[in-house]
């Protein structure tokens, strides 16, 4: 690790600077080939698009291209860095989409953090594209961004931070709760962190059967009740009524620990606290709420995921953003919905319940891996993934009526 920092920039700028670029998809050997790329060939799709608007999707790559745009106020775990500073982060968006479900992405970085400004932005230019993945832009204008710009026009507008982090962790969840032996209406859920993340991972786990009032969101000032007289109108739909204030508070008879905050806030003591098989999600990058080690030494009834890589159970994004729109895309959806996502959720869990490949194993230097507490959700590497997910994604927009295909 300790060359990560000359490793990565090296990556970054070799053999060329960035790590996506544009390729021809069409023959271009001939000034016949020009003949019709350009003019004066190019103006036969031109009219058929002037006559009908969808037959940009026949005659352009706009059914394939995906946006993915940041105003660069919410950068990982940096914070407000900047458009262009969060780039890297948007080509490396690009090349996860490309990778995983080859989808093409042009990166936007929009110069501005002016909510009115940066929706007429993205309104403007969304027609070039067949979808609009939103990337880093903090709560809770994130919020307001990605609504009013759905309602605005007729291809997905999705925030990943929000609802692709929902997936990964709902599916993860049914299966940690599969195994535990608990069901999600019944269980008591602590989400620590009220932001972007937080609060649609708890939208999408209400929509899978959770009880709100089993739910505690915690923030930096402590439990969401309604005693709070400092809550957003977001933060407002989760305030309960309760005597539990604090995290410590919180944590006492939990069955589940969802950490979307900041390294080393949750104690042995609180973990010690929570109910019998309890299930700990500690996401903060790159140090999570708990150490692993230290938790799974103080309680080995515990299902324990993070967001590292070199951990079991990566909560990882990938497992779902490139998928959602591959499925959104293939139907020509109009929006990526609730029925979508919870479709992704479940197709998820079930992968994770079924044999693994080979060719899984190889890849993570593995002789064995088997559903359980050390395996409750696929690997990105997993070849079924791009297959299963983006079918089941296709199929919940024609059953809900957003597919124009």
């Amino acid at each position: 690790m300790s060359n990560l920092k000359e490793d990565a920039l090296k990556y970054h700028a070799e053999p060329r600077p960035g790590k996506i670029a544009t390729h021809i998809t069409k023959p271009t050997a001939t000034q016949r080939d020009l003949a019709l790329a350009y003019s004066p060939g190019v103006a036969e799709p031109v009219r058929e698009i002037h006559k009908d608007p969808e037959a940009a999707y026949l005659y352009t790559g706009k059914g394939n291209l995906v946006a993915v745009i940041s105003d660069g106020s919410a950068v990982l775990g940096l914070g407000n860095v900047g458009a262009l500073a969060g780039k890297p982060v948007m080509e490396g968006k690009g090349l996860l989409f490309k990778r995983f479900a080859d989808i093409d992405v042009f990166d936007i970085e929009v110069a501005t953090q002016d909510v009115e400004e940066f929706i007429t932005v993205v309104k403007n230019i969304a027609g070039t594209f067949g979808g609009i993945n939103l990337e880093d832009i903090s709560a809770p204008r994130c919020f307001e961004i990605e609504k009013r710009l759905q309602a605005m026009l007729d291809i997905p507008v999705f925030h990943d931070d929000q609802h692709g982090t929902a997936v990964i962790i709902a599916s993860g969840l049914m299966n940690a709760l599969e195994i535990q032996g608990k069901k999600i209406g019944d269980v008591n859920i602590v989400c620590v962190g009220a932001g972007a993340a937080g609060i649609a991972s708890m939208n999408l786990l209400g929509a899978l059967g959770a009880d709100k009032q089993k739910l505690l969101m915690v923030d930096s000032k402590g439990v969401l009740h309604t005693g709070r007289t400092d809550l957003n109108a977001f933060k407002r739909d989760y305030a309960v009524e309760t005597d539990k204030h604090t995290l410590a508070d919180a944590c006492q008879g939990a069955d589940v620990f969802i950490g979307l905050s900041g390294p080393d806030i949750m104690t042995v003591d609180m973990l010690n606290s929570m109910a019998a098989n309890p299930i700990v999600f500690a996401l903060s990058n790159p140090d999570p709420e708990i150490n692993p080690a230290v938790a799974l030494a103080a309680r080995s009834d515990l299902i324990m995921a993070t967001g590292r890589s070199d951990q079991p159970n990566q909560i990882n994004n990938v497992l779902g953003f490139p998928f959602l729109f591959r499925g959104a895309l293939d139907v020509r959806a109009r929006c990526i919905n609730i029925e979508m996502l919870k479709a992704a959720v479940y197709t998820l869990a079930e992968l994770a319940r079924e044999p693994v490949p080979q060719d899984v194993l190889d890849a993570y230097g593995l002789d064995a891996l088997v559903f359980g507490k050390e395996y409750i959700i696929p690997k990105p590497f997993d070849l079924r993934l791009r297959e299963r997910v983006p079918a089941a994604v296709s199929k919940a927009a024609r059953d809900s009526g957003v597919a124009r295909l």
